[in-house]
Order: C-alpha cells, then sequence, then structure tokens
C-alpha cells in the first residue's frame, strides 16, 4: 500500500437518478396493518402516464471559473494550480449525458464555463421537480456539502451534492488528457453526474449550492458546469431513464446483461398487479432473463440487468440497434432505442476494449472482503504506532530522520541487512483452512493476499526469480496453499490477489532510484535471489502476473501504484482467460495498475461522503495506521468492533465495497485481537447481513445524521442507525413506506409501530428491540407484504 497515495486516483463519485416523493398525507401502520395495496386499472397501455422531458437550466450568469482550454485558446485556471480540462474532447451546448439532457457550456477562450460551488442561490424555472443532475467536478480532493432547495411557499428541503477529484479517469464524461501550465499532462480528467433530491409536492424556484470554494490550489472545491431538472409526473408513469450494454454475466445461466435504469416519476406506487418487467428485443439476440420491478415508490429508481444471448450466427461484438421496453398493465410505459453490442468479442490490448469491462456483479453484490498484508515485512513489523505503515520498513529503514532507521540500528545493527530478515519468515505455525475459515466465521465474501509487495519478495513458486516463498524463507507455496484450501473449505469465498506494480530497489527498476543498499553506510548489499540484467516490465513484472492469472485462477487483482506496465496486454489476457473457459465466469482488477481502464476505484483509509455510482472499494487495516503486522499496536488501538460495523453500513450506503485488512505475524498466525474483531463483525452480519450484501445505494440520499440506507430493490428499504435509538426513530427523508408496509428491526421479530407525517417516518422503538441491536440498529420497510 501506499501511505502518501501517490497513486493516481481515478474515482468517479456521482449521486443516482431519481428521487422519492415526500406527501403530506399522513400514512399509519402498525403491527396489525399487513394489508396490500389493492389498487386496479384496466390493462390498457394509455394507463401510463407520459413523463416531461428533463429541462435543462442555463447557467452563465453564476460561472465564475474558466475551467476548459482548447490548444488555439490557453488561460484556463481550473484548479487553481493552472490546469484545466481539454475542450477538444468535451461536448458543447445541448446534449445528452447519461440520459439527462444538459445545456454543456462553451470553451471559448476566455469564457467561464463553471461555478466553483461557494453558496451561490442559483434561480430555477418555477416548478415541480423529482431531482436536479448537476454535472460536476472537484479539484484537489472530493468535495461536497449541503445544498437547499428553496420552494415558492418559502419552505425549504436540503441533501447532499458533491463530486469526485477531476483527476480520475472516469465518468460519465472523460478527456484522456488535461491542460498543465505549460503543455499537457497525459492523465484522465473527469465530469460525472450528481443528484439533488427535490420534493415533487413543492413548487421549487431556487437552489443553494454549498459552501466548498474557492479554487485555490491544495483545497477541495467543486466545480458545477451544468444543471438540469426533471419534472414530476401524475398517476402511473414510468421513464427508461438510461440503457446500455455490458460485457458482464447476469442470471444463473451467465447471459450477457444489459443495464438499464427505470425511474417511477408519477405519484403511484409500482406493485406486483403492474406486472411491470423490462426486456430487449434486438436483431440477433434474444431476451433469455427478463428484469421484474415488482414494487417501486414514486420517485425511486431501479437498476436492473436484463440477460440476453446471441442467437445462431450472431458473433460476439456485433453491432445492433435494439429497443429497451418497460411493459406493464398490457401496454408499454416507455421504451428507448439504443445501439447495442452483442457478446463479448475476445478483449485487445487497448484502453478502448479494455474499459468495456466492469466491476462483476458478484463483486457489486458481495460489500464486505478482508485484505492480507503479509510477507518479509511481518518479521520486524514496527512502524511508530498510527504514524506509517508498518510493511513499509525496508523503505522507512532509509531515512535518516525516519524513527524505523534508528529502531533498526538499534534492534538488529547497521550491518543486518533487510534480506537477512527472509529465514525468520518462516510461515511454521500457518494453517490456510483456519485462516478461510475464520473469513467466512468474519461474514467476508472475498479475500485479498498479498502475492508480492513492494519488498519484491513473491509468495508464489515464481519462475523468473527465486527471491520467492518457496526457493527461500518458509519453502511454501503460500499463495497455492490458501487458495487450496479456500477451493475446499470455503468454496463460496472469492480468491484475489494484491501485486505491486514496481519494487523499491529491483535493480533492473529502482522505484526509490537505487538498488538495495545500507541504509548506515550506504554501501550495495545483494537482492536475495533475484539475477539482475532483466527487462523489468517484460521479463519480470508482466511474466510473474501472467503466472498468478494462469497459475492460480484469481477473481481479482489487485494492483497497486502502477508505473511502468504492459498491463494493456496482461490485462486482456486475464479478462480472456476468465471468459473464454468451458465455465465463464467474471474476473476484476482495481485502478492501480498503471492504465486507465479500471473496474472499481480504492480509497485508502479513506471514504466518501456521499454516493459513488462508479463502483468503489474502502480500504483500511484493523491497525490504526497499518496494513502489515505492526508489534507495537497495543490491543486498545485496533478498530473494535462497532468501529469496522459502522465503517462498512457507511461504506455500503454509498455503492462501496470495504475490504478489510489484517496482518498475520511471521509464523502465519492470526493475533487474537484481529481474530476477535472479525468474529464480531461477522456475528453482527449474521443478524443484519440482509441490509448489507446484494443491496443498491438509495438514490434521494446515502446519509442523514447518524441514520444511512439501503435498498433491497423489489423487496426492502434499510435504514441503519450507527447511534443507539431512543423510544422512537424520527427519519426527516422522504422514505419509501406505504400504508400496510411492516417495519420491523432486525434481530427483533416483532412488528414496530410507526407513522409517516408530512415527509417524516416515525418508529417507535420498545425497549425489548432496542437490546437486541449491537453497533448499528437496522430497520427494515418490508415492501413484500
Amino acid at each position: 500500500m501506499s501511505p502518501t497515495q501517490g497513486f493516481p486516483r481515478r474515482q468517479v463519485l456521482v449521486l443516482a437518478a431519481g428521487a422519492a416523493v415526500a406527501s403530506s398525507a399522513i400514512v399509519t401502520g402498525s403491527a396489525a396493518a399487513d394489508t396490500a395495496d389493492t389498487s386496479t386499472s384496466a390493462h390498457r397501455s394509455d394507463t401510463w402516464g407520459s413523463v416531461p422531458g428533463a429541462v435543462p437550466v442555463p447557467l452563465d450568469a453564476w460561472f465564475d471559473n474558466d475551467g476548459i482550454d482548447t490548444a488555439a485558446a490557453r488561460g484556463g485556471n481550473f484548479d487553481g494550480s493552472g490546469y484545466s480540462f481539454p475542450g477538444e474532447e468535451l461536448p458543447a451546448g445541448p446534449t445528452v449525458i447519461g440520459g439527462v439532457d444538459f445545456l454543456f457550456p462553451s470553451s471559448a477562450a476566455g469564457a467561464k464555463n463553471n461555478i466553483v460551488a461557494n453558496g451561490q442561490r442559483l434561480d430555477l424555472p418555477p416548478g415541480r421537480y423529482l431531482s436536479a443532475s448537476f454535472l460536476v467536478s472537484c479539484s484537489y480532493g472530493a468535495a461536497s456539502g449541503t445544498a437547499t432547495v428553496h420552494y415558492a411557499d418559502g419552505s425549504t428541503s436540503s441533501a447532499p451534492l458533491g463530486g469526485s477529484d477531476w483527476y480520475s479517469g472516469g465518468g460519465e464524461l472523460t478527456a484522456s488528457f488535461r491542460y498543465s501550465p505549460t503543455g499537457t499532462d497525459a492523465h484522465p480528467v473527469a465530469i460525472g453526474i450528481s443528484d439533488l433530491w427535490t420534493d415533487p409536492a413543492r413548487d421549487a424556484v431556487a437552489v443553494t449550492l454549498p459552501v466548498t470554494g474557492p479554487a485555490t490550489e491544495g483545497t477541495s472545491a467543486l466545480h458545477v458546469f451544468a444543471l438540469s431538472l426533471q419534472p414530476a409526473a401524475a398517476g402511473r408513469a414510468l421513464l427508461l431513464r438510461s440503457a446500455a450494454s455490458t460485457n458482464s454475466l447476469t442470471g444463473p445461466r451467465g447471459t450477457q446483461s444489459i443495464e438499464a435504469t427505470v425511474l417511477n416519476a408519477g405519484t403511484a406506487w409500482i406493485t406486483p398487479a403492474d406486472a411491470v418487467s423490462v426486456d430487449v428485443s434486438v436483431p440477433g439476440a434474444r431476451t433469455l432473463a427478463p428484469a421484474a420491478i415488482p414494487v417501486l415508490g414514486p420517485g425511486e429508481q431501479a437498476r436492473l440487468r436484463i440477460g440476453i444471448r446471441n442467437t445462431a450466427g450472431t458473433a460476439a461484438g456485433t453491432a445492433a440497434t435494439g429497443t429497451v421496453r418497460v411493459a406493464g398493465r398490457g401496454g408499454t410505459a416507455s421504451a428507448r432505442s439504443t445501439p447495442l453490442v452483442l457478446g463479448t468479442p475476445d478483449y485487445r490490448p487497448t484502453d478502448a476494449s479494455l474499459s468495456t469491462h466492469q466491476a462483476p456483479y458478484w463483486f457489486s453484490d458481495a460489500k464486505f472482503g478482508i485484505f492480507i498484508h503479509w510477507g518479509v515485512y511481518s518479521v520486524p513489523a514496527w512502524s511508530p504506532v498510527g504514524g506509517s505503515y508498518a510493511e513499509w520498513y525496508w523503505n522507512s529503514m532509509q531515512g535518516t530522520d525516519d524513527p524505523v532507521h534508528a529502531y533498526h540500528a538499534r534492534t538488529y545493527g547497521e550491518d543486518f541487512a533487510y534480506d537477512d530478515f527472509i529465514p525468520l519468515f518462516t510461515a511454521s505455525r500457518f494453517d490456510p483452512r483456519s485462516w478461510v475459515e475464520l473469513f467466512q466465521e468474519a461474514g467476508a465474501e472475498y479475500y485479498v493476499l498479498t502475492s508480492k509487495h513492494h519488498e519484491g519478495f513473491a509468495l508464489w513458486d515464481t519462475k523468473v526469480s527465486d527471491r520467492n516463498a518457496v526457493r527461500m524463507g518458509p519453502h511454501r507455496d503460500l499463495v497455492g496453499d490458501l487458495f487450496a484450501a479456500s477451493r475446499r473449505w470455503t468454496p463460496q469465498l472469492r480468491n484475489g490477489l494484491y501485486f505491486s506494480m514496481p519494487e523499491w530497489f529491483n535493480p533492473d527498476s529502482p522505484w526509490m532510484g537505487h538498488a538495495p543498499r545500507n541504509p548506515y553506510t550506504l554501501e550495495p548489499v545483494p537482492y536475495t535471489g533475484y539475477t539482475a540484467g532483466k527487462d523489468f516490465v517484460k521479463d519480470y513484472q508482466a511474466p510473474q502476473m501472467r503466472e498468478l492469472i494462469h497459475g492460480y485462477d484469481p477473481d481479482v487483482i489487485w494492483c497497486d501504484i502502477g508505473g511502468a506496465n504492459d498491463c494493456e496486454h496482461v490485462l486482456a489476457d486475464y479478462f480472456n482467460n476468465a471468459k473464454n473457459r468451458g465455465r465463464p465466469k467474471d474476473v476484476t482488477v482495481n485502478d492501480r495498475s498503471g492504465i486507465a481502464p479500471h473496474d472499481f476505484t480504492t480509497p485508502e483509509y479513506t471514504t466518501y461522503n456521499s454516493t459513488v455510482v462508479a463502483k468503489w472499494e474502502a480500504s483500511r487495516g484493523l491497525d490504526p495506521h497499518s496494513y502489515g503486522y505492526n508489534s507495537a499496536t497495543p490491543d486498545d488501538r485496533y478498530m473494535t468492533a462497532e468501529e469496522v460495523v459502522r465503517s462498512l453500513v457507511d461504506i455500503v450506503s454509498k455503492n462501496g465495497n470495504f475490504l478489510l485488512d489484517i496482518g498475520p505475524k511471521a509464523d502465519g498466525t492470526i493475533p487474537a485481537i484481529m481474530q476477535q474483531r472479525l468474529r464480531e463483525t461477522g456475528a453482527w452480519l449474521k443478524v443484519n447481513g440482509e441490509s448489507v450484501y446484494g443491496t443498491t445505494y438509495w438514490a434521494p440520499m446515502a446519509q442523514l445524521g447518524d441514520l444511512r440506507f439501503s435498498v433491497r430493490q423489489g423487496r426492502a428499504f434499510y435504514i441503519s442507525s450507527l447511534a443507539e435509538p431512543g423510544s422512537t426513530l424520527t427519519v426527516q427523508a422522504p422514505v419509501p413506506v406505504r400504508k400496510g408496509d411492516r417495519v420491523t428491526m432486525l434481530g427483533h421479530d416483532r412488528p414496530l409501530d410507526w407513522d409517516f407525517d408530512g415527509g417524516t417516518l416515525t418508529v417507535r422503538v420498545p425497549a425489548a428491540a432496542r437490546a437486541k441491536g449491537r453497533y448499528a440498529w437496522v430497520f427494515k420497510i418490508d415492501w413484500t407484504r
């Protein structure tokens, strides 16, 4: 891992489309109120109302920053440091982005083209809207805050509005480079969509942006490029907001997935009686797995996967125009004609081809994984507690002012080289079965083992170097043993491997600028087991990655640091190897391989404070600031189970996965405190896991004070309280709840009394229910009864 997070960040943070209707009517429920929605209507196509088109809002009067340049017209300064977006790769004027109509600003010389959010009040065309969609990007890190919608009656509503760092390489709008003060910087930059909930029961007249600016070097700021409003409709009205083909597999038969987002833009609930489903009609393929929408509240959205399969004679990769249709009540509610790619052709070693890959559905549904940092650094296992990563011990030794430099000399002596730790890395008590059964007991759905960290010591029998755990140290294939145990004893666990792209002191390509040397005398020392003279990428790095792909078949490859690489070819090989087997499977790769294409982004020892639609995974150790085992850390400094659970709930509510790290000792034992924390987390998940696994984010908002939200589409809505509730739980949000819906607290079997009045849900929580909860109290609104 990188303690400075110096790797390129490619996170894409956007809030999802859609919002829930807040009604002023009073709705009540109780333990006895279990009636179903019995509304009916004639089975005719005209039972579906029309949805008004989006309303783009001109923002020229508020633009105060020039963030877009062209080669012929320079002078922009998006971030306060003289960098800007390339206008050549961005639209201008009316354009459709993410299924939404926008007015994209001009990139003309000297023209202002974005607002640095700093509390400005933007006037809106008065009307009733479901949501306000913003095109946003951030300079110097993700930025967000509270935005306020103003209504004609003088009332207001508030919700989070945020964006991701533009140096991301992903999002609805992505440019392949940015302009620098002196030329160009060949790194992707992005603009995403962020949605703000508005109350369709009131006439909106203005919105006040969060206070984040100004755009200055080193300070995060939110930039707004465009705004579009989605009007509300009356009655039954569905909008197919977006539809696109993917290369992902869906359903038990592993069919190609077409993804669609459907918005309930009306005022009526969709229920099983409406028989709403989504299918695809396209020459050359047929729908095998239509997507059903059993229940969808007003203003809510459903993110769907429709399975299609090519018909005989249709080659994989065939381009065709198809119709994605939302049907119900005997007619068509909404439809969209869209270009589709039928089937998945072999991946090619190009960014364009690799970018068609995305995070698998199993990964999006898994939510919780275990990271394992284990290597030679597990022998000295020391760093200042909470100060630096223990797995960076060798590199930390090099700095004369670093505490590790003095610690090593005092503990081992100045002549004791780092590689002298290799024989002490024995793994003598490594029991792979006990490891994977612990991960299963923790409730994890996957794990990621460090196959090789920056020290260059491989935990498998690599054929391109003797610097590995089979030839020295443990004299054992640690990767192979763990994978074999997992596949035998915990077959439901997905298996992943971390791989460091560079090595600190590899003589052929030293990341730190020099080959191994004594940090006290600066005299050269051996790079044990390695024979110099290789082309680092072609003869060493890429062959090692292929050994892992073909020898161990990992479900996840978790790269780190980036730098010199041949990942276009390696990842094409990885994806094709998974795709072309007798029983295809979906694999995934993160954003740190050194190339732009990736499936998910990886914030480190941090998370986001609003929803990130592009898949992401937060990682951190149980240790306060280390992934590798740190012998200096006392037990009371590790994360508590309460902190683990609250982190997991928070991350899941924003569409993230949580990769929680443990650091085994050099002998292969997992410290008792780490085992305890994992088991305590697993105990909570056994009761509350349905609010985590297989859920998705709630579009209107991810959090409200101590509350977090998640949705099991068509089945249930979950409210997780990170603080123990009192005798009542009050939720001042447009919660999707109907008369007759059953409200419970997970772990407490009895239904709870509740009422919903003027956009506020109040749930009465008896002491017996509160006593059943721990760490996070999860309330379930069951839509299926």
